[in-house]
């Protein structure tokens, strides 16, 4: 008679999700997906209600390119000890639970800083929420790779999915939900309602410093390179030039080409997205229609369509799959000037934002397949780090222009152009699909 485990295979497969760090990882995830949000779309929704001009949201749209800038700090997370925490908690444990702290801090700030009465010192608070979770995410990514052996990252990354998402869900439409629940009208703006809410995603992030508290230190960790050793000019060579060296080094002259399809890959998504929840707050959608449609049911859709994704690049291949997306994610914010026509109706609101989510999370899926087949596994947090920076530095430096654009052309034509920008990426994927990768 066959054991268990060969009899159901299957069954013994999904032990995996019970390992504790493939468990820690849901956990972790949230963390990494909770502060998002609260920087970009509901802070815009936010601002809107408060009266903020449109120009205005666009500009502080900035503040998500601390994201872009990660590369730039994320080999001194790699690669320097913090006093104390270090040697207590580990080199991975240690940045994300300062990074933490940070962001439940700077969460507290912007809780407590009415952007009516002093919008500087919001922008000051948002910047150092965006700035303390770009740092947990490369802390984050480095600790997946290094926390388990390669069998296991499959499933490491689908739990960290899984909580990134649910985190998306709490920090769009809970605090939504929050912030309507406590606010005694929609007519006119509140500034409690958002302070409730805001205050109430800062405590969620106990969540990521108790796991980070409880989970243990990878066994394999690279031992920190000390500069006294080295020699400060070797130690800045191997942790913040050699890595980019590498990736120029293996492409040559066809690493542009690969960097330019990078840096424009998500810029119809990214560009349309921060003046989405002033769109939907205009045309008169209320704090819990947006947030049971577009946050929740939007990031069902997102799931759906990364295992769409997911199924498509096996059966079609990376790169078929990165052109379907981009054509999808293009064509699919044209539905929004469709929507712009009619006004408050939520029917159309369902459809446009299914179709806009599903087609982004076949993007984003395959765009995480391609960017991983080019890190190099001796570099591949800094790498990683380089490669989703470059992803996010043009589409945000535009999308901070985003409002202008509405002012002076309407919601109508923004969206045609949100839609234009994103053909030239089906030029670069067709040539992209003829570089080689070196083995």
């Amino acid at each position: 008679m066959p054991p268990p485990s060969a009899a159901h295979p299957w069954l013994a497969a999904l032990k995996v999700y019970g390992h504790p760090r493939v468990v820690g990882m849901l956990f972790l995830g949230f963390s990494a997906g909770l502060p998002l949000l609260l920087v970009l779309g509901t802070l815009s929704f936010w601002l809107s209600e408060a009266g903020i001009d449109r120009a205005t949201i666009g500009h502080l749209s900035w503040v998500g390119l601390a994201y872009g800038f990660k590369f730039v700090w994320s080999p001194l997370v790699d690669r320097l000890s913090l006093p104390l925490l270090t040697r207590t908690l580990g080199k991975r444990r240690a940045w994300l639970l300062l990074s933490q702290v940070c962001i439940a801090a700077a969460l507290l700030g912007m809780a407590n800083t009415d952007p009516v009465l002093n919008l500087a010192h919001t922008v000051y608070f948002a910047l150092a929420v965006a700035f303390a979770s770009a740092t947990q995410d490369i802390a984050l990514d480095a600790y997946r790779i290094e926390a388990v052996e390669t069998e296991k990252q499959g499933a490491m990354a689908a739990t960290y999915q899984a909580g990134y998402r649910l985190a998306m869900i709490t920090a769009g439409a809970g605090a939504l939900w929050i912030a309507a629940a406590v606010d005694p009208s929609e007519a006119t703006y509140d500034f409690r309602p958002w302070q409730v809410a805001y205050t109430a995603m800062a405590a969620l992030m106990a969540v990521g410093m108790l796991t980070t508290l409880i989970i243990r230190e990878p066994a394999h960790t690279a031992p920190l390179p000390h500069i006294a050793e080295q020699g400060f000019g070797a130690w800045l060579a191997t942790s913040f030039v050699q890595p980019f060296v590498e990736f120029f080094a293996r492409y040559r002259w066809q690493a542009l080409l690969l960097l330019a399809l990078i840096s424009v890959y998500r810029i119809s998504d990214v560009v349309m997205g921060v003046m989405s929840n002033p769109f939907y707050q205009e045309m008169g959608f209320t704090k819990d229609e947006v947030a049971t449609v577009s946050k929740v049911y939007g990031v069902i859709m997102t799931i759906a369509g990364a295992g769409l994704g997911g199924l498509l690049t096996l059966r079609l291949g990376v790169m078929r799959t990165l052109f379907l997306g981009a054509l999808l994610s293009a064509a699919t914010n044209l539905l929004f000037v469709w929507l712009a026509g009619r006004g408050h109706d939520v029917g159309a609101l369902i459809f446009t934002v299914s179709a806009d989510n599903l087609s982004a999370g076949i993007a984003s899926s395959a765009f995480v397949a391609y960017l991983s087949s080019l890190v190099n596994q001796a570099y591949s947090a800094t790498q990683y780090a380089l490669f989703t920076s470059v992803m996010l530095l043009l589409p945000k430096f535009i999308a901070g222009f985003s409002g202008e654009f509405v002012n002076a052309w309407g919601w109508a034509g923004f969206f045609t152009g949100t839609a234009a920008i994103g053909l030239p990426v089906l030029a670069l994927v067709w040539l992209a699909a003829r570089v080689r990768h070196p083995s």
